[in-house]
C-alpha cells in the first residue's frame, strides 16, 4: 500500500488497506459492501474495518478477521457484538493467544483455553501462573516438557507438585540418577529455613 492520496473507489478496490482507508474517509456515493469485501480479504484490515468502520457487518469481518489467531483474539476484546466463541476457537490454534484469551476475554472457556495454551511449555506455566481456574495439575504435566519451565513451575507454583517438578528439571539421561533428588532436598532444606 502506497501513501499517495487516493483517487477513486476504483482504485481503492486494487488493495484491501485502500479499500479500508477509502470506506473510512466516508466518500459519499461509495460501494461500502465492495470496500469491506476487499478489506476483508486480509485478516487485519477485516479486523480493523470492523473496528473503525461505522456500520460494517460485524459477523463478515469477523469471519475473515478470525483466520489470524491475533486478530481473533482482538475481535474478541475490542469489538462490541463478537462471537467470543467463535472468536476463541479460532484464536487458541496458538497457544500464546489461547493463554491471552483466558487472561483478557471475560466469559473465555478457561479449560478450553488451557487444553491448547499447553501446547507449549511455556504457556502451560504462565497458565498455571496467571489464571484464576487453571488446572494446576495439567499444565504441570506440559510445563514440564521442558527443564526450564519445569524449574520456574517448582519455584513459581506453589501447589505443584515438587518431587515431580525437579525430576523434570534435572532429567536423569543429562544429569544422572541423583541430581534432581539432591536438587529437590535442598530446596525443602531453603523451604524448612524460610
Amino acid at each position: 500500500m502506497d501513501n499517495k492520496p487516493l483517487m477513486s473507489q476504483q482504485e481503492a478496490l486494487t488493495d484491501p488497506g485502500w479499500a479500508y482507508l477509502f470506506a473510512k474517509a466516508n466518500v459519499p456515493g461509495s460501494d461500502f459492501k465492495a470496500l469491506q469485501t476487499k478489506a476483508c480479504e486480509i485478516t487485519c484490515w477485516a479486523y480493523y474495518f470492523a473496528r473503525d468502520i461505522p456500520g460494517a457487518d460485524i459477523k463478515y469481518c469477523q469471519e475473515y478477521a478470525c483466520k489470524d489467531p491475533i486478530y481473533a483474539y482482538y475481535f474478541a476484546r475490542d469489538i462490541p457484538g463478537a462471537n467470543i466463541k467463535c472468536c476463541q476457537e479460532h484464536a487458541c490454534k496458538d497457544p500464546n493467544w489461547a493463554y491471552m484469551f483466558a487472561l483478557h476475554i471475560p466469559g473465555a472457556d478457561i479449560k478450553y483455553c488451557q487444553e491448547y495454551a499447553c501446547k507449549e511449555s511455556e504457556y502451560a506455566y504462565y497458565f498455571a501462573r496467571y489464571i484464576s481456574g487453571a488446572d494446576i495439575k495439567y499444565c504441570q504435566e506440559y510445563a514440564c516438557k521442558d527443564p526450564s519451565w519445569a524449574y520456574r513451575f517448582t519455584y513459581y507454583i506453589s501447589s505443584a507438585d515438587k518431587k515431580y517438578c525437579f525430576k523434570h528439571a534435572y532429567p536423569e539421561n543429562i544429569y544422572g540418577p541423583d541430581r534432581w533428588k539432591s536438587e529437590y532436598k535442598k530446596f525443602i532444606m531453603k523451604k524448612a529455613c524460610e
